[in-house]
């Protein structure tokens, strides 16, 4: 089984905190959503004898592109490859296009998932991250997307410079007052060359706070585990029978085919990456050539993915796994490299897989950089 990821690469505006490729110019609009079309044909065969279980519209904002449009993408995948017959569909959308009619308008299409970024239900937050929706937009999308869509996900940030560990519980308890069954939740990073990296710099924005993130983690946790949420990996937390079935193929090693301007791809042996450009991309598209980079992956490659996959998950790292797939060697080393961690309860080693800790969760990723295979081939 697959995925496919579409990136529409368009927004109504730039969030501060935000360095994924996208434009707030919709002028080339119609000609990407045609080189977006084409590039699911001239690529029909890179996933060829695989089935399609998921298929994810990613950005960007595309709750931007109206029905149509949408659909017109949806039916150049069934046209190409084959899907199961009740795929995970999902749509990532911002709360301000998310109106009534749009919401009925989705629900009638092939959509069965809505990705809602909310990030807070704060009025301050909001602006300070420079989202296009209010915070009564937020509220009042979930009491009409609910009506509609059973799986629902919502973005919800945390550390976000004076927001309170009580604001934080009280934008939790809102999530939940909606029957939300997903959450995904993400410290505020500042990424370099962004408007808020460049805001703290010059002190117009206070910088973030990593012990408060830390401790609005652990608060989040706890009060979705008391509710009955399963916290599958590190920034994901669902219902049973509601894990984005898209973003656990990532992280268990499915392949995926990347579709759009800076899209990625994995088929388990090789990555590649479309260009972060959209003037370049679709020039190349209508020339019928592919504008995509692509990486050979090592075995070492290949084992440093699994362990920063593996331990962010609730499935963990498997030694039998690492033995199998990679040799005694990689197992050996990391036998050695976990031991401190361990010792140190971040890890934990049971029944043959390594995992981390309750107290390890928030730390997983510099973790796992610690566990990285440097010099073998």
């Amino acid at each position: 089984m697959s995925g496919i990821y579409i990136h529409i690469p368009f927004c109504k505006q730039a969030c501060y905190y935000c360095d994924f490729h996208f434009s707030t110019s919709l002028k080339k609009k119609d000609e990407m959503i045609a080189a977006i079309i084409k590039e699911i044909e001239l690529r029909k065969n890179e996933l060829e004898n695989t089935i399609i279980e998921t298929i994810y519209f990613g950005g960007g904002t595309p709750s931007l592109l109206s029905i149509s449009e949408i659909n017109s993408i949806m039916e150049a995948v069934y046209e190409h490859h084959e899907v199961v017959e009740n795929p995970e569909i999902t749509l990532e959308a911002n709360p301000d296009d998310l109106s009534n009619k749009k919401i009925i308008e989705l629900s009638q299409s092939k959509i069965n998932r809505l990705s809602i970024g909310i990030q807070s239900f704060f009025e301050y937050d909001l602006k300070l991250m420079n989202r296009a929706h209010n915070a009564d937009e937020a509220k009042k999308c979930l009491e009409i997307a609910t009506k509609y869509f059973e799986n629902i996900s919502i973005d919800l940030i945390y550390g976000i410079p004076d927001c309170t560990n009580e604001q934080w519980i009280e934008n939790i308890n809102t999530a939940l007052s909606f029957g939300i069954p997903h959450i995904s939740s993400y410290a505020l990073t500042v990424e370099p060359k962004t408007a808020l990296a460049s805001f703290i710099k010059k002190g117009i924005i206070k910088n973030v706070d990593d012990e408060k993130a830390q401790a609005q983690f652990y608060i989040l946790k706890d009060i979705l585990d008391k509710n009955q949420f399963i916290h599958y990996e590190t920034s994901n937390f669902g219902k049973e029978g509601f894990f984005s079935k898209n973003n656990t193929g990532y992280w268990l090693g499915k392949s995926y085919l990347g579709i759009g301007p800076s899209a990625h791809s994995f088929d388990g042996n090789q990555r590649s990456w479309n260009v972060r450009n959209n003037a370049k991309y679709i020039k190349a598209i209508q020339e019928n050539s592919l504008p995509i980079e692509r990486e050979i992956l090592s075995t070492t490659d290949k084992y440093n993915e699994y362990i920063m996959t593996g331990l962010r998950t609730i499935w963990g790292v498997s030694i039998a796994k690492i033995t199998q797939d990679f040799g005694e060697k990689y197992a050996s080393y990391l036998a050695i490299q976990s031991q401190k961690y361990i010792e140190d309860e971040l890890l934990i080693f049971e029944n043959g897989i390594l995992k981390t800790t309750h107290k390890g969760q928030f730390l997983s990723d510099g973790i796992a950089s610690d566990l990285f295979m440097l010099n073998l081939a």
